[in-house]
C-alpha cells in the first residue's frame, strides 16, 4: 500500500439523537450527541483499518471544535489541515433511538462553517500535499451553488496532481434546496472520479441513469444484481475516467432487521458480495460510509474483485453493531 495519505473532505456534523421517538418524552428529556458526517465517518473507518488518512473540514474556533478534533485524533485521523473558519458546526437531529424506528432526520446546517467555505479560503497546494487519494461525497455540492463550485475547483486540482478520486453518491432530498437538482450539478463533478459508489436509486437521481420504478423489497436479488451489472456498463461508458463502481443494496423490514449486499464492477468484470442478514441492529447510521471506507481500503490493498466487494460489504455490515456514526473497520 502507498505510504501517501488518503484525504477525505466534507462537512463535520453533530448528531443529536433522542432516546425515544420524541425529543420531548414526558418525564425523560434525554439526548445523545455524537460527532459525525459522511467524510469524517469514512476517515475514522479507514484509520481503524490501518490506513494513513487525513480529514479536512471547516471548524469554528471554540471548545466544541477542539473536542471533536480530539475525538478524531484519538482514532488516528490526521486533522492537521482542518480549517478554522466561520461560526458554527452543522447538526442533524435524529428523531428516534438509533434511527431504528422513525428514521426521520431534521438538518440544521445553514450558515455552518463548511457551507460558507470557499476555494479562496483553502491553500490547495497544502491540502493535497502528500496525498494520493481524494474522497468526497454528494453531500457537499448539495449544500449550495458556491460549495458545488468549490468542489469543482478541488476536483480539478486533484486531477492535475494525478490523485485518485472517489465519490459517494449520497442522496438526501432535504439538502438540495437551492434551486438545482442533483442531475444539474453532479455529472460534471463525477466525471473527475475513478471510483464511484452509491446505489441504483442514487445513480438515477445524481446521474440520470435509468431505474425500474417497480423495484421494491420483494424484487429478487438476482434481478437487482443483473440490473446493477447493466447499470455499471452504462456508467463506465458515460464516465470514461471511472475504473471502479460499487453499489449497495440495503433493506429493512422492521426496526431491527437488515439485509445487506453489494456489487463491484470494473470495465471487464462484475462481482457480488455474500448477503448479510441480521435482526440485532444497534445503529444503522454510517453503514454506507463504512462500506465506502472498506471499498477504498480494499482497492488500495488488492486487485481481486471478490475480495474487494466482500471487504467493503463486511465493513458496512459490521457498522450496524456499533453505536454512533463512526465505524471500527472490521471485515468479518
Amino acid at each position: 500500500m502507498s505510504m501517501q495519505k488518503i484525504l477525505t473532505f466534507g462537512e463535520i456534523l453533530i448528531r443529536q439523537q433522542s432516546l425515544h421517538d420524541s425529543f420531548f418524552e414526558p418525564g425523560e428529556n434525554l439526548l445523545k450527541i455524537y460527532p459525525g458526517g459522511s467524510e469524517a465517518n469514512v476517515a475514522v473507518s479507514l484509520a481503524q483499518m490501518g490506513s494513513q488518512v487525513e480529514y479536512v473540514s471547516a471548524f469554528p474556533e471554540n471548545k466544541l471544535s477542539s473536542e471533536i478534533l480530539n475525538v478524531l485524533k484519538s482514532y488516528q485521523v490526521d486533522t492537521s489541515k482542518c480549517i478554522y473558519f466561520g461560526d458554527r458546526i452543522g447538526t442533524y437531529l435524529l428523531l428516534s433511538a438509533n434511527g431504528l424506528t422513525n428514521g426521520e432526520v431534521i438538518y440544521d446546517r445553514k450558515y455552518a462553517s463548511f457551507s460558507q467555505l470557499r476555494s479562496k479560503h483553502i491553500d490547495i497546494d497544502r491540502l493535497f500535499d502528500g496525498v494520493d487519494w481524494f474522497h468526497w461525497s454528494a453531500l457537499s455540492p448539495a449544500l449550495n451553488q458556491e460549495t458545488a463550485d468549490m468542489m469543482e475547483v478541488l476536483l480539478q486540482a486533484a486531477k492535475a496532481r494525478n490523485i485518485c478520486i472517489s465519490v459517494d453518491l449520497n442522496y438526501r432530498s432535504k439538502l438540495w434546496q437551492y434551486g438545482k437538482d442533483p442531475i444539474d450539478v453532479m455529472p460534471k463533478l463525477v466525471a473527475y472520479c475513478q471510483v464511484i459508489m452509491g446505489n441504483i436509486w442514487a445513480a438515477n437521481k445524481m446521474l440520470g441513469t435509468p431505474i425500474d420504478p417497480t423495484f421494491n423489497r420483494e424484487t429478487p436479488a438476482a434481478t437487482y444484481i443483473d440490473f446493477a451489472n447493466k447499470l455499471a456498463t452504462t456508467i463506465f461508458k458515460d464516465y470514461p475516467n471511472a475504473l471502479h463502481i460499487a453499489q449497495t443494496f440495503r433493506f429493512m423490514d422492521n426496526p431491527k432487521h437488515n439485509l445487506f449486499y453489494g456489487t463491484y464492477h470494473t470495465p471487464t468484470q462484475n462481482s457480488t458480495s455474500k448477503t448479510y442478514e441480521t435482526n440485532e441492529i444497534i445503529d444503522r447510521i454510517g453503514s454506507g460510509d463504512a462500506f465506502m471506507a472498506g471499498l477504498i481500503y480494499a482497492i488500495r490493498s488488492t486487485i481481486n474483485p471478490e475480495e474487494i466487494i466482500n471487504m467493503a460489504t463486511a465493513a458496512g455490515y459490521q457498522k450496524l453493531f456499533i453505536e454512533g456514526d463512526f465505524g471500527q473497520g472490521k471485515f468479518n
